[in-house]
């Protein structure tokens, strides 16, 4: 008797991304692609009604972190297994990752096949880094050593160019003039804006600032 395939559902707010997934995993025989949602009150939603048995999640989503849903679909469907599919490199945001909940981190730049081979780890309650996931970790050892008391004093580790953007959006300047002011693309503001509500956990910018200023990250 043939047993049943392992059931993904992909979430990403990028749908070629959702495509190019379901792709890859239609060669697989144990392996079924369910569907694709792009938040994580659309991801929430899709649960209720369909039985998933491993989630493939992007971190960055319009409505809320990867993170943050990681937590909500840990706490209401415990036995879904979740493996991070992600640009973030950061030593902070795959130690907040995994302690949501995800039982594998895999970095969007590495080997897609690995994805395959996570999702089998992991749906049999093992956990998969990739090789690049690894390395970052073992590069950061030390930071990884300090990361709970970090976390326990609710600062978070912000890169120099974090901070700069950060100062600047105290500032109330623009994604277009920081980005002028300090020689990048507004797309990359963009992206430096979303890693530092990550990070901070805050989710407007008055509570950003006020979190800020409490951390001693900004002057007041």
């Amino acid at each position: 008797m043939k047993s049943k395939p392992i059931r993904v559902l992909i979430v990403d707010d990028h749908q070629l991304m959702v495509e190019g997934l379901k792709s890859l995993l239609e060669d697989e025989e144990d392996i079924a692609f369910v569907a694709g949602a792009n938040s994580m009150a659309e991801t929430l939603n899709f649960l209720q009604n369909n039985e998933i048995d491993v989630i493939l999640m992007d971190i960055n989503m319009p409505d809320a972190s990867g993170i943050e849903t990681t937590e909500k679909v840990k706490a209401g469907f415990p036995d879904i297994k979740v493996v991070a599919l992600t640009m973030h490199e950061d030593i902070a945001v795959i130690t907040k990752m995994i302690k949501a909940g995800a039982s594998g981190y895999i970095l969007k730049r590495t080997n897609m096949n690995e994805v395959v081979e996570a999702i089998r780890v992991v749906y049999n309650n093992g956990r998969y880094l990739s090789n690049v996931t690894q390395k970052i970790i073992m590069d950061n050892l030390g930071t990884a050593a300090r990361q709970d008391e970090l976390m326990e004093d609710s600062k978070p580790i912000l890169s120099t160019r974090e901070l700069e953007v950060l100062n600047l959006i105290a500032r109330e300047h623009s994604n277009a003039q920081i980005a002028e002011q300090l020689f990048i693309s507004e797309r990359t503001v963009e992206a430096h804006r979303r890693n530092i509500f990550i990070k901070t956990e805050t989710k407007s910018i008055v509570g950003l600032i006020k979190y800020a200023i409490n951390k001693g990250l900004i002057d007041a």
